[in-house]
């Protein structure tokens, strides 16, 4: 059967959190309308200004602050916290024990997966799907847990060959 050698990094780990935050259509939802109620606070308060002092600066200084802060600080602000809180999910030993190299192996009824926290075999039937991302196939294990692979660490194999296979094992559910 296939077999493939990776490295799995925090930054893989990062990039998984991320994304699946942006795929995640009732927090994008929200960051929407707290886009638009700023901006609409904004608006009031500079069209008030206008009105009562008829000034055209000052206004015009707000709304460019409003903005900056809606589609710029905002979104690096969450984004910044979305690592952080990423990382402080997890003590030094379970970094240790989930960061380094991984072994992958397909076997007749398990995924077999050596890493540093050790070796385990996994049923096809206990797995979820298996899915490509842009630079990663992740396979994963319930709703919120999945093995990353990083196309760019992949020491040893073929990952579309092996892919395609552990795809066609899931789904058999073997």
């Amino acid at each position: 059967m296939y077999e493939i050698e990776y490295e799995f990094r925090q930054e893989d780990l990062i990039h998984f959190n991320e994304m699946r935050f942006k795929n995640n259509v009732q927090l994008q939802d929200e960051m929407r309308k707290h886009r638009i109620f700023i901006l609409g606070v904004m608006l009031f308060v500079s069209l008030f200004y206008y009105l009562y002092y008829s000034d055209i600066e000052v206004p015009a200084y707000i709304l460019a602050l409003g903005s900056l802060w809606v589609f710029v600080i905002k979104p690096y602000e969450i984004k910044h916290d979305i690592r952080n809180q990423i990382l402080a999910k997890y003590t030094e030993a379970e970094k240790e024990s989930m960061f380094g190299q991984y072994q992958m192996s397909i076997e007749q009824h398990y995924l077999v997966v050596k890493s540093p926290s050790g070796k385990e075999k996994l049923a096809w039937k206990d797995l979820a799907r298996l899915e490509y991302g842009n630079k990663y196939v992740y396979i994963y294990i319930d709703l919120d847990s999945a093995f990353i692979i990083p196309v760019e660490t992949m020491k040893v194999g073929d990952l579309e060959k092996f892919a395609e296979q552990a795809e066609g094992m899931i789904e058999r559910g073997l």
